[in-house]
């Protein structure tokens, strides 16, 4: 038994506060290479020639065989990456004339600024706290009253 029907798939619900725009517009779709892949494989077979012309050839005894590596691999792997890199431009102008053009339909969604939310706003002044106002502010000392003094001359 098959619940297969021809109706098309229920479209999600929205919420009221979804807005959505659609437009229609022709498009152009091709496959187009990727620039860095046929880069990567240009400098893993410049490494490969470089490897295999550096033990082909005798050691001299002006380089080892490390320098000469060094010097051979800046130049060919170099090139085998430019190589690769003419090569993903070659492809992706061929991919060009294989080209379509088709109508695509694009449906843009934006939320809707919801209601104003009411805040509680909490009064700031700069007067002190009452338990903070009955405490110095400064750290002087507190100036001594005139009954405490001894500098009296009458007593």
């Amino acid at each position: 038994m098959s619940d297969h029907t021809d109706l098309p798939p229920a479209e999600p619900q929205r919420s009221e506060s979804v807005r959505s725009t659609e437009s229609i517009d022709s498009v152009s779709v091709r496959r187009a290479p990727r620039y860095y892949r046929f880069m990567a494989v240009g400098f893993a077979i410049g490494l490969l020639v470089t490897i295999v012309l550096t033990f082909a050839f005798p050691e001299r005894e002006d380089f080892n065989r490390l320098q000469v590596f060094g010097f051979v691999g800046l130049f060919v792997v170099a090139l085998f990456v430019a190589i690769g890199a003419l090569v993903a431009i070659a492809l992706d102008r061929a991919s060009r004339k294989r080209a379509r053009t088709v109508v695509a339909e694009r449906v843009e969604e934006h939320d809707e600024p919801g209601p104003i939310e009411v805040a509680e706003f909490v009064q700031i002044t700069d007067a002190p706290p009452p338990a903070a106002a009955a405490a110095p502010e400064s750290d002087e000392a507190p100036a001594e009253s005139p009954q405490q003094s001894n500098d009296d001359p009458k007593s």
